[in-house]
């Protein structure tokens, strides 16, 4: 009887294991978005700020000091101080169209300026994104340093 006992609270046990491992990956309740369209449509809203530049382990935050900028709908991002407006493009894609995984998604900045504005240039990779919030980050090329790009809403 008292095997009976435990052979029966091994089987609720496993059951209950593979029901928590198959339930643990669908969870997207988080405040992150996950679709490229709902973060085109974040980031077609208001006014944002760089509040974050790290480029290859050095703190340029202060280069953007005073910069709006704005991400238009056809792919238009114009950034502006009281003295400056630089044009430029941007764009989100999918370097996956296979897999709906905002891990593939990459967001494209392109000045074509010789100042500041060109570190920006890049296929950024999105670690998250809010509804006032992106943080992005690149591994470069030439030199294997890492980049850390934040933009926050004003």
């Amino acid at each position: 009887m008292k095997d009976h006992k435990i052979k029966y609270l091994w089987i609720i046990l496993l059951a209950i294991s593979f029901g928590m491992i198959s339930c643990s990956d669908n969870d997207e309740s988080g405040p992150d978005l996950t679709s490229m369209q709902e973060i085109e449509d974040t980031m077609n809203s208001g006014n944002w700020r760089i509040t974050r530049f790290i480029d290859s382990g050095k703190d340029e935050t202060n280069h953007f000091s005073g910069y709006d900028f704005v991400f238009n709908e056809n792919g238009v991002l114009t950034s502006n101080n009281e003295t400056n407006t630089y044009e430029g493009s941007w764009s989100i894609s999918d370097s996956n169209s296979s897999d709906d995984s905002p891990d593939d998604l990459d967001f494209t900045i392109q000045f074509n300026l010789t100042n500041d504005f060109e570190d920006l240039n890049d296929d950024w990779d999105i670690l998250s994104v809010t509804a006032s919030k992106i943080e992005l980050m690149d591994v470069s090329g030439g030199n294997g340093g890492t980049d850390y790009l934040t933009f926050e809403k004003n």
